[in-house]
């Protein structure tokens, strides 16, 4: 979806733009040709929905907010067992919200920005919120000093880097949420500016993957590379095509991007990263080409639920899960 905020007519170019239908786009990158990964298909989410915020919890994946059929967003919050293959309803957020960012943290769980208003008239908004088990309710936290939508989020050291996202054009913003202080500090920006990006931690570092400018503008490849403890960052090895709305995940070994979005095109590409040959592979591609997703992994095993089949409004129900 588009990346404008508040009633920007950008907006209005997402809207006209939903259900086009896009070419599907392959991985350029190599293949691999020792194990290519496996897919199967699970329970569908109850509610179809797209730009959604995506987080692993206690063993299940959590699905948040995002645009409904209608382009209207939601609070709707559905968590998924693997253990059961079923799907549980949760207590909404308070507001309804998409383009957001979830994280766990020592088994606590944060949505982090967005925007919210009416499917015309997007606001960013810096409101954080932690779930509390207890009460079966979402809590307010100290908000980011940066109201944004279509941001990414990486927990690394037991804190959330919450990077880039837009107000009304891409920012570079990068701010530092401690949950053990409910206090926020802001870091070395990103070197590029950028929305609908994928982050994730690696190897003791902040991936920033992916992103663009707008719908219609620069769509990056950029990986760059953040270390904390020289407050600095690197440049990575670039992913094999720019785009945004994509999602990524970790493993201890290696990282992966999946699906994405650019003008009328659609990514399947499931790629991943050899730190051996600091190289971009490609591995079974997505069965539901999506863009506006995230990854949850639980047992080694990586979940993407929902997302849009199409450039624009497209929600889908669809439930993958890969396992490399």
């Amino acid at each position: 979806m588009m990346p404008a905020a508040g009633r920007s007519t950008l907006a209005a170019v997402a809207l006209i733009l939903s259900g086009c239908l896009g070419a599907t786009t392959s991985s350029p990158a190599p293949v691999n040709q020792t194990t290519q990964g496996s897919w199967a298909s699970l329970a569908t989410m109850p509610t179809p929905r797209q730009e959604v915020a995506v987080a692993a919890l206690r063993g299940h994946v959590w699905v948040i907010g995002g645009f409904g059929s209608t382009g209207e967003p939601t609070a709707t919050v559905e968590s998924y067992d693997p253990a059961s293959n079923a799907w549980t309803a949760r207590a909404p957020l308070p507001v309804v919200i998409h383009h957001a960012a979830a994280a766990a943290v020592d088994n606590r769980l944060f949505v982090l920005g967005g925007y919210t208003g009416g499917r015309m008239s997007w606001e960013p908004i810096g409101d954080a919120w932690e779930w509390s088990e207890a009460r079966g309710a979402w809590e307010t936290r100290t908000p980011m000093p940066t109201p944004r939508g279509a941001l990414a989020a990486a927990v690394l050291n037991g804190r959330i880097h919450a990077l880039g996202g837009s107000q009304r054009d891409a920012l570079n913003a990068h701010e530092v949420y401690d949950p053990a202080t409910n206090a926020w500090r802001r870091a070395s920006a990103m070197p590029t500016a950028r929305d609908h990006l994928a982050a994730v931690a690696f190897r003791g570092q902040v991936w920033a993957l992916g992103g663009r400018t707008s719908f219609l503008g620069t769509q990056y490849a950029n990986v760059e590379i953040y270390d904390a403890a020289a407050d600095g960052w690197r440049t990575g090895a670039p992913l094999p095509r720019g785009r945004g709305g994509l999602a990524t995940a970790a493993l201890p070994d290696r990282v992966f991007v999946f699906g994405g979005e650019a003008p009328f095109r659609i990514f399947e590409a499931n790629e991943m990263y050899e730190p051996a040959g600091d190289r971009w592979i490609a591995m079974a591609p997505l069965p539901t080409p999506r863009h506006g997703i995230g990854a949850a992994v639980i047992g080694g095993r990586i979940y993407i639920p929902g997302g849009g089949r199409e450039p624009g409004l497209a929600v889908t129900a669809i439930n993958e899960v890969y396992t490399p």
